[in-house]
């Protein structure tokens, strides 16, 4: 909307405004109404004199400095009533969404206005400035969760006091969450019917402009319509945004000399030139050592620092720049990583018998990770089972060709069975696919790491879906084969096939598996995943916004948590030994304290490429030389992305009311001085 004025005011309004000009003339034309006066001298025939000459209601206006200044007053306030202004964007329509990114990020400094959330919450103040009163607006804040920051109103103060309690976030960006509710609250009253499968709105919803203010850096959502959600993509950033960036810092056992430690430091090179940079790796504050790597335009390098032996501690690791190099996101040039000793975790294997299943879990290493216990599905039905199951004395329990009444207090994995819940009996068939071929698997999940499947052969296994919130972990032509999902703060794994089978005839081999290395590692990665303990465990992060899974067994009281920036949260030691943290908003090292003593760290790292590749995404047009920002994918809409170029709609209406006032303490001083002069 590129009008020169908006008008705001209706006709009876304007009706006053023009009045008061002509009342003004009015009464400089007046015919002067005398009182009859007595004076004893005649020094005021003078001043008689000269009243005559305004007893006419028709004689011809003399010149006066007063009545320009107050019909300049009065052009002054009716001109900044039209909102005179000029091209830019501008609002247009009844019901507005503000969703605003504030996500890792949204830190960038590549902006002139200090970081993109300072940008984004700029550019949302000058649309809020451009409503008229029959509008209304609401903000949502986004990052991992999103966040309701100011609901429906037409109030400008509510609205801009919203923004400014807005904070950024040092979390990955996840919009669906905010998309959700901005259509909850965009069709309170939606009412909707289902025809051959597909939901349709039984009422006719009023449009909603939905603008998105964000830097881009998340994926296609998929599966959501925007419905009456007219969206516009207010991109926030520049296409040359370099920046340099730890990725991952891991410890782990010296492959040479096992009683030894070292740690393991990746860095990204987010730019388009090749960089050389120091890695320095501290413990407990003080340097352990330090090193130079050269990282390839948009590429990655890695180096390792031998620990020795170490018993307990943090490490932090940090990535310096080069001289000139402009770094415009400093929150990920450190990472952070426990070396406290986690307590041996402790496994429960119930089979009827599986020599390969027990050999894996009984090597070294594994040994290393945690103790496991051995009995027979004939054990299930004992009061001693029962007991340990309800309480926090096992991490993990394998139910292999069995599967218990009720599920325990404890991460499970099944093998050959599904577990006795209802959302998992619900996507379970009691057919089994024969000789099903695997055609795929989730090589990044944790418990499939190092684990080839493409060679492993089947006799039989239950097709297993998922319930909601889960995924699937191994699919074959049938269906999904391996599935995970959560249950509370607990997550249960299902191999649908038998390692090896028992039946009248004695113990059936049901797969190769065993036979090659990627079994072993299978097993090595379930306790490490699932019973997640062990001095030769992994190093466990967390990412910023994520729940923390806290085991503190034998504690009693109140505990506190000091998070990276000195703060503290109390609470009280849970009766069941476990603990969910939903605080982990910083990266840094937090520590669990009973007392004065520490008796638990865990590090909270960004490690994410896509927040770290803080440059817009674009490409380039045919027709100019210039980039343009690639639209967002919702759904099956495809959101367009304003120019970056494009300004905010300009208005004059603040420095005409200021002139106006300037007009009117003239006219002030001016007739003062001629009534006391």
């Amino acid at each position: 909307m590129n009008e020169l004025f908006r008008n705001t005011l209706g006709p009876a309004a304007w009706g006053a405004m023009i009045a008061v000009p002509i009342a003004i003339f009015a009464l400089y034309f007046l015919k002067l109404k005398r009182q009859p006066l007595e004076v004893p001298s005649t020094y005021l025939w003078t001043k008689v004199i000269e009243d005559l000459h305004v007893n006419s209601l028709w004689q011809r206006l003399r010149q006066s400095l007063l009545l320009f200044l107050q019909l300049a007053l009065v052009a002054l306030a009716i001109l900044a009533l039209l909102r005179p202004g000029w091209e830019g964007e501008s609002l247009t329509g009844a019901k507005f969404i503000f969703l605003v990114d504030k996500s890792a990020s949204m830190s960038s400094t590549d902006v002139e206005a200090g970081n993109r959330l300072t940008a984004a919450k700029t550019r949302v103040a000058a649309l809020i400035d451009q409503m008229e009163s029959d509008m209304s607006a609401m903000l949502i804040s986004f990052a991992d969760e999103p966040d309701v920051v100011q609901e429906f109103t037409n109030n400008k103060r509510l609205l801009r006091e919203g923004l400014e309690r807005i904070q950024p976030a040092a979390s990955t960006t996840k919009i669906r969450g905010a998309l959700e509710l901005a259509d909850g609250f965009a069709n309170p009253g939606r009412i909707t019917i289902e025809d051959a499968g597909i939901e349709l709105d039984a009422t006719e919803q009023e449009p909603v402009d939905l603008f998105i203010l964000s830097d881009g850096r998340f994926g296609s959502v998929e599966g959501f319509s925007l419905g009456n959600l007219k969206a516009q993509y207010l991109p926030i950033g520049t296409f040359k945004a370099n920046n340099l960036a730890i990725t991952a810092l891991s410890t782990g056992r010296n492959e040479v000399r096992p009683d030894e430690q070292q740690a393991f430091v990746q860095a990204a090179n987010f730019s388009d030139e090749d960089q050389k940079v120091v890695i320095e790796l501290q413990r407990d504050g003080a340097l352990v050592d330090a090193t130079s790597v050269t990282i390839a335009a948009g590429g990655s390098a890695g180096a390792t620092f031998n620990l020795g032996v170490v018993e307990s501690g943090y490490l932090k690791a940090v990535i310096t720049p080069p001289a000139g190099f402009k770094d415009v996101l400093p929150l990920d040039n450190a990472a952070y990583a426990v070396l406290d000793p986690q307590r041996d975790s402790r496994v429960l294997l119930v089979t009827p018998g599986n020599p390969a299943l027990e050999f894996a879990l009984s090597t070294e290493r594994a040994q290393r990770l945690a103790q496991v216990d051995k009995v027979g599905p004939e054990a299930l039905a004992t009061p001693e089972y029962r007991n340990d199951a309800q309480t926090d004395k096992y991490d993990l329990i394998i139910f292999d060709q069995c599967a218990p009444e009720e599920m325990p207090q404890a991460n499970t994995l099944f093998i050959g069975r599904v577990p006795p819940t209802a959302d998992w009996q619900a996507g379970a068939s009691d057919e089994r696919a024969n000789v099903p071929q695997i055609i795929d698997w989730q090589r990044s999940h944790p418990l499939l790491g190092l684990v080839e499947l493409g060679n492993v052969l089947l006799v039989d296994s239950y097709i297993v879906k998922p319930p909601p919130g889960g995924m699937s972990l191994i699919d074959a032509g049938a269906g999904p084969l391996a599935a995970i999902a959560p249950r509370d703060s607990f997550e249960d794994a299902v191999l649908g096939f038998e390692i090896v089978g028992h039946d009248d005839q004695g113990t059936t081999i049901n797969t190769n598996w065993p036979r090659m290395t990627s079994f072993p590692n299978f097993a090595l990665n379930v306790l490490e995943y699932l019973a997640a303990g062990g001095a030769d465990a992994p190093t466990q992060t967390t990412r910023p916004g994520q729940p923390v899974e806290l085991t503190l067994r034998d504690r009693r009281g109140n505990l506190t948590i000091v998070k990276p920036d000195g703060s503290k949260r109390s609470f009280e030691a849970p009766a069941h030994g476990k603990y969910v943290f939903h605080d982990a908003d910083q990266p840094g090292v937090y520590e669990v304290r009973s007392g004065g003593e520490v008796i638990r760290r865990f590090a909270v790292n960004l490690f994410d490429r896509q927040e770290s590749d803080v440059a817009l995404r674009g490409r380039q047009s045919d027709a100019e030389q210039i980039p343009t920002v690639d639209s967002l994918q919702i759904g099956y809409s495809e959101v367009q992305a304003s120019s970056l170029q494009t300004p905010v709609r300009k208005e004059l209406w603040k420095p005409l009311l200021l002139a106006a006032l300037a007009v009117l303490l003239a006219e002030w001083y001016i007739y003062n001085r001629r009534v006391y002069i």
